[in-house]
């Protein structure tokens, strides 16, 4: 249908790009179960809109219901159904059934998707941190009774406990140290965990030698604690850090991974690597464009939100360009292929991606910047102190080993590697009970540097949905003319106009031979005249200059029905508070220049440009980083995720495509977008936590470091006090709740 109109929300179809393994089904390894599935398929849909464990149920049971579908399995969390069936089930077919239950659908390729979509570093050091915690309880309790008196054969048999307890454990739990630790040297750097594994290691050795020399002291439990906490440092640090997966995977995904090639008239069904420039493409309504080519035949109207931003849907004939990634609205479309794969112009937007997420990458966190300075100091001081100690001793090993091991624990960088992992664990929490979602560990540290900040417009100022404004303002007779027009089309304000009108208990009227005219709109015969809801040309109306459609029924001067699209909650609040607070506000849209003007002055943004194409909101982005400004983009389309990727920091609605939702750092969860102000705030807060911790960090050393250099601290005693830094440190960070 070709309704003159906004097409508000078309930014809504958006898919969950990731994928389980635990809800594909693998194909067996032995040949005669490879053998069976051979004509079979799986078939990967994304289902944005999925949100519920009642989604599983209805998902998977109209899918099982289909012929030829042998089974259906949806991620609920990743958002995506794996289908496998035979050959015959055309993943059209499955997008249809799904759409009749209610939920929007997409096809991915996935053979772009990663082939594994669990975190399993996460589940390690978790693991592995739960090891070290059940082993440093028991190991403390055995010390309990050597520092309570036991002596000669008792204590060493405690101590001989202990080890056997803390050496499995220190080996197995300080796995990560040890890997960092031996790649940081085979690169020929001393990283943070170059120290922190000498520590452990260190304190094991003099622990065993000890316990062999029946020496009253042994530190496993030092060991065990130090690896321990230094665990839960990494854990949180990693826990902050976990990026789904790259957004340039994620738009590569969204290609279309097959397309309808005509060959001597006949249908045949290629994937997109096997079709060449100048090949015939057939596109069928609802279906997205496989690929860059233009218009051989046919007319309809198609939706370029996905890439542009554009909300009204832009008409299409014979000669017009169309690129990979838009929607076909209407009617059938047969192209001649122009560019396909990696030359088409989605492929060319995720290498964009790629780029600015590469780029972005090189910020690095506080923690590593000072852990650069920091390691070779604590080497500095541990081998200072072992050579000092075995001149002043006259060559006692054991001493100077023991002073040195206590400097090296109690100069340990625990607190330093918490100072950000605390804080930025307590500002997420925060964060979280206000609707934001953090997903990387230096988008806090970034965010509290943000001067400027670039809004899109539909979807993320607005909610991205049309909606009637002038539906009361009709006769009903002619408001049941349209709702039995406009329910027979998919076109975006045929949908809203039809469902504001059931909203107001409209009941369509008695309209015969309806019938959907691509390009145009709909039609058909009313009391034996014929009617129309459509173009403003089509339906001999005068256009206004609001969205809208128009009605034809042959009486009087056809009806202008108008829409607008909502504002999203919190919008004028959150200009208010950036503006208050000295920020530079701008508004950068895909959409038409009338459409975002009245937006802008809505709002109060007096920085505002239309008709923006995604390469050049990533430019924009660039050129205001290049004149010194820490930009925060807030948008939700595909064609914002370069952008996105590009800014110093980024946020995305929970709405937003996912691949906009991966390349930001920060996800919005609710509709309210008040919460961004509270994020600059809290992370300007969290920035002065950090700080603090440093200073903790820092003052702890100076007193502790001079101790342990004359003697007077024990590897326990260094390991009890590293504690302690660690603790403080912590509690720090827990202010900010």
């Amino acid at each position: 249908m070709s309704i003159a109109g906004d097409r508000i929300g078309a930014e809504g179809m958006r898919g969950g790009l990731s994928a389980c393994p635990a809800c594909v089904a693998a194909p067996s390894a032995e040949r005669i179960a490879q053998m069976a599935v051979q004509d079979e398929a799986r078939i990967m849909l994304s289902l944005p809109t999925a949100h519920c464990a009642a989604c599983i149920s209805t998902v998977e049971s109209a899918l099982h219901r289909m012929p030829g579908v042998q089974s259906a399995r949806l991620n609920l969390t990743l958002k995506r159904v794996s289908v496998q069936a035979g050959a015959e089930v055309r993943p059209a077919d499955l997008i249809a059934e799904l759409a009749r239950q209610g939920y929007e659908a997409h096809e991915l390729d996935p053979g772009l998707l990663s082939s594994t979509e669990t975190d399993r570093q996460t589940r390690d050091l978790l693991m592995r941190l739960g090891v070290a915690f059940f082993s440093m309880m028991n190991v403390m309790l055995l010390s309990v009774a050597v520092w309570s008196g036991a002596d000669g054969v008792t204590r060493d048999l405690f101590h001989w406990i202990s080890g056997a307890i803390a050496l499995p454990t220190v080996v197995f739990s300080g796995q990560p140290f040890f890997r960092s630790a031996w790649g940081s040297l085979r690169a020929g750097r001393l990283g943070m965990d170059v120290p922190i594994s000498l520590a452990l290691i260190l304190a094991s050795s003099i622990s065993v030698f000890e316990t062999i020399n029946s020496g009253h002291h042994a530190y496993f439990d030092a060991a065990v604690m130090l690896c321990f906490f230094l665990l839960l440092g990494r854990y949180l640090d990693h826990r902050t850090r976990a990026i789904a997966r790259s957004a340039a995977q994620e738009l590569a995904a969204l290609e279309v991974p097959r397309a309808v090639v005509l060959v001597d008239g006949a249908e045949v069904t290629r994937p997109i690597a096997e079709v060449a420039v100048g090949d015939l493409v057939l596109v069928r309504p609802g279906g997205r464009m496989p690929v860059d080519g233009v218009v051989a035949e046919g007319w309809s109207e198609l939706d370029r939100s996905l890439l542009t931003g554009e909300t009204l849907p832009v008409a299409v004939e014979p000669g017009t360009v169309v690129s990979a990634g838009e929607v076909n609205l209407t009617g059938p479309l047969t192209l001649r292929v122009t560019a396909a794969g990696k030359d088409s112009s989605l492929h060319r937007m995720a290498d964009l991606v790629a780029v600015a997420e590469a780029a972005r990458t090189r910020y690095t966190s506080l923690a590593e910047r000072a852990s650069r300075a920091y390691s070779p100091l604590v080497h500095v001081l541990s081998f200072s102190a072992f050579g000092y100690w075995m001149w002043a001793t006259g060559g006692d090993l054991r001493y100077a080993v023991n002073i040195s091991a206590a400097v090296l624990i109690i100069t340990c960088p625990c607190a330093l590697g918490l100072a950000v992992p605390a804080v930025v664990t307590a500002a997420s929490g925060r964060l979280f009970r206000k609707g934001l979602l953090i997903k990387h560990g230096t988008a806090l540290e970034r965010l509290a540097e943000v001067d400027t900040v670039v809004f899109d417009k539909t979807g993320t100022l607005t909610m991205g949905t049309p909606e009637p404004t002038n539906l009361d303002s009709h006769p009903v007779p002619a408001v049941e003319v349209a709702l039995a027009l406009a329910g027979a089309s998919a076109h975006p304000l045929a949908r809203a106009l039809a469902d504001g009108a059931r909203a107001r208990g409209i009941r369509p009227a008695r309209v015969e031979d309806i019938r959907e005219v691509p390009g145009y709109g709909v039609e058909g015969v009313w009391k034996g005249r014929p009617v129309r809801l459509g173009r403003a040309e089509w339906c001999g109306a005068e256009g206004v200059a609001e969205t809208a459609t128009y009605l034809s029924t042959g009486e009087g001067t056809p009806r202008a029905f108008t829409f607008a699209d909502r504002l999203r909650p919190g919008a004028t609040e959150v200009m208010a508070a950036l503006t208050r607070a000295g920020h530079r506000v701008i508004l950068l849209s895909g959409d038409s220049p009338a459409a975002v003007r009245a937006l802008a002055a809505r709002l109060g943004i007096e920085d505002w440009s239309a008709a923006v194409l995604p390469a050049e909101k990533a430019a924009r982005v660039a050129a205001l980083k290049a004149e010194g400004a820490h930009v925060l983009m807030v948008g939700d389309g595909l064609n914002d995720t370069a952008a996105l990727a590009a800014a110093h920091v980024s946020v995305s609605p929970a709405t937003a495509l996912d691949a906009a939702r991966v390349a930001s750092d920060i996800v919005l969860l609710g509709q309210d977008m008040a919460p961004i102000a509270d994020a600059l705030r809290i992370s300007r807060q969290s920035r002065k936590r950090i700080v603090e911790n440093f200073l903790i960090s820092g003052g702890y050393n100076v007193v502790a470091v001079p101790l342990a250099l004359m003697g007077h601290a024990t590897p326990l005693a260094a390991a009890l006090a590293m504690s302690l830094s660690s603790i403080t440190v912590s509690l720090n960070a827990l202010r900010l709740k």
